[in-house]
């Protein structure tokens, strides 16, 4: 029996492991993030963003799915439509419903809809289209509440600023309500996370060094009841990670991590990257995360696999 992937994240949030999203810009970049999943035995979900086939060279859904189909591994990977913001970081009205209706057409197994930048009602009623329309294929539906910062063209304040202050953290009593009336599968917090930067001058910076607000998302997992997400995971001190972990956060999303070191590597041919991106995986889900092996934690009966 296949198991489906909100069934892997509900397993994952109740046994106090995580489940890794890995961003893929560049798809050569896939087969690497495959194959160190395989090789740890470890589950991740591939995912892919609108802005990374509008701002870097994922080139489109259908280019992705495709990619995906030569690589996968049904054991250790599931195939996710990350961010589609119904405002976008430049301030622009984006199709998302026509966007996540032809991942689903084409075999999506989950999919994001980002609302964040929409007042509370507006980004429940989005939401709630895109869980309307996910229900028809048996796919989950993962939303944002709150700013999580990053992707916008401007600068931002200063990381120790925008933690001391707040800004854009969601806030649990519009939490419950949010997942209550959405009908959200899984929630994407913000929490003092933050995205990498995607501007061409800022791709390849340091993210600053986030922490979490562990105290505001013990109470998001109260409030929701439902899988919490955590994007912009790298740079994020992995003991924070995995006190969140225990916390509610049930998907951590890594982009920056693996992609810098394909870019920097590029230059030395697409075979030099993709070893660079393969062996950055492996640190991360042997030491970093620390899920080697997790297939066994998530799949107890190996029939579920098959």
């Amino acid at each position: 029996m296949y198991k489906d992937t909100n069934s892997i994240v509900h397993t994952a949030w109740k046994s106090g492991i995580v489940v890794p999203g890995f961003n893929i810009p560049y798809l050569p970049m896939m087969a690497p993030v495959v194959n160190a999943l395989r090789d740890c035995n470890s589950f991740g979900l591939i995912m892919v963003a609108r802005l990374e086939w509008e701002k870097f060279e994922s080139k489109s859904l259908l280019a992705i799915r495709d990619e995906y189909e030569k690589v996968k591994d049904v054991k250790h990977t599931r195939l996710h439509l990350d961010h589609v913001p119904v405002i976008d970081e430049d301030n622009q009205l984006v199709d998302y419903e026509a966007i996540i209706a032809s991942a689903l057409a084409l075999g999506y197994e989950s999919v994001m809809i980002d609302g964040s930048r929409l007042p509370l009602l507006e980004n429940i009623a989005s939401t709630a289209k895109i869980v309307k329309l996910a229900r028809r294929y048996n796919v989950p539906v993962e939303a944002e509440l709150g700013a999580v910062m990053g992707h916008e063209s401007g600068p931002l304040p200063s990381y120790e600023e925008l933690f001391v202050s707040k800004k854009g953290f969601t806030s649990p009593e519009e939490a419950k309500q949010f997942v209550v009336e959405s009908g959200a599968d899984w929630l994407s917090v913000a929490i003092g996370n933050i995205h990498g930067a995607i501007s061409a001058v800022g791709r390849q910076q340091e993210k600053p060094k986030a922490r979490i607000d562990l105290e505001q998302l013990a109470q998001l997992n109260r409030a929701a009841g439902i899988p919490l997400v955590l994007h912009g995971g790298t740079g994020i001190d992995p003991d924070y990670i995995h006190q969140a972990i225990k916390l509610g956060i049930a998907k951590i999303n890594v982009g920056t991590a693996i992609r810098q070191p394909y870019e920097r590597t590029l230059p030395q041919g697409i075979p030099a990257a993709q070893d660079a991106v393969y062996r950055t995986m492996v640190e991360l889900l042997r030491h970093e995360l620390q899920i080697e092996n997790s297939v066994n934690m998530l799949f107890k009966q190996t029939h579920e696999v098959k």
